[in-house]
């Protein structure tokens, strides 16, 4: 007997809701629909839609594989980031709304907009800081660094997806190696480095100890190290005035600031992300406000 996309949804929901899963409907509906091809709102406009063995077998290994606690955007290979879509790999970090925290606050930041501005985003990942800012700055070019051939790889295919290829370009590159790279100096340098101490990583989410890679969650036993050898990275090739936007785990600010004065920058302020935590730290290189 085939099973309609309304049962299929609500047998989808059952199972995620005895899996734990937060919003057990939502992540069912959004599964179904999209390995459907279509929106959430298949489900309000076809819920009678009959479906086919083969999309009722493609439902259920993606539930099963959400059930086992794997993000619903490494399950699809691709999550909204900024209103555009970044595909993902297994080198890559999930991007998530606390970093658009950073973007507002670097756009909030710059004087013009217009401005034909040279960033640079180390460890990029899916190079979606460096890909949102450039969406926004239609006279900015970057590049974004990562450790990972793979990461980009990725970041690569998501520039040229969104049609910012010829204003992005993606190096594998280390920033502990310096950061000699033709662009330099840079108006604008942004980062989401590992910031989660190490004894902590086992404690969160499976979706996040389970499937994002080690290297871009883990910063030392204090969850620092990145920033020590980072900030003194980036303010070397910091244009005079430019701008240093750090992503920042909860309760870091301060010792993070203390960072970047002794590398020579000044703190210009902290921004809080939609929970109030403080998420972003921005710094000028020295002749900046």
């Amino acid at each position: 007997m085939a099973v309609t996309l309304a049962e299929a949804v609500a047998q989808a929901s059952k199972r995620l809701a005895a899996a734990g899963i937060d919003d057990p409907r939502r992540d069912a509906r959004l599964l179904a629909c999209r390995l459907l091809g279509a929106g959430p709102e298949l489900l309000l406009g076809q819920p009678d839609k009959e479906l086919s063995a083969a999309e009722a077998e493609r439902i259920e290994a993606a539930v099963a594989r959400r059930a086992a606690r794997e993000p619903v955007s490494r399950i699809l290979g691709e999550r909204e980031f900024w209103s555009l879509s970044f595909a993902l790999n297994a080198e890559t970090l999930d991007p998530r709304p606390d970093s658009e925290t950073l973007v507002e606050a670097v756009l909030a930041a710059l004087p013009e907009r217009a401005a034909p501005l040279r960033l640079l985003d180390l460890g990029t990942g899916t190079g979606c800081l460096l890909l949102a800012l450039l969406s926004e700055l239609p006279r900015a070019s970057g590049t974004g660094i990562d450790v990972s051939a793979a990461a980009v790889a990725q970041a690569a295919a998501n520039a040229a997806r969104l049609g910012l290829g010829e204003r992005a370009r993606f190096l594998e590159h280390s920033w502990d190696d310096g950061l000699a790279l033709e662009g330099a100096p840079w108006d604008v340098i942004a980062s989401n480095p590992p910031y989660i101490a190490s004894g902590e990583i086992a404690g969160l989410a499976p979706e996040v100890a389970g499937y994002d890679p080690a290297a871009a969650l883990d910063g030392g036993p204090d969850g620092l190290d990145a920033y020590r050898s980072l900030i003194p990275a980036a303010a070397a090739v910091l244009a005079p005035g430019g701008l240093l936007a750090l992503e920042i785990g909860r309760g870091q600010a301060e010792d993070v600031e203390g960072l970047l004065t002794a590398a020579g920058l000044t703190p210009l302020r902290r921004a809080a992300d939609l929970a109030g935590i403080e998420r972003c730290l921005l710094a000028v290189g020295p002749g900046g406000a």
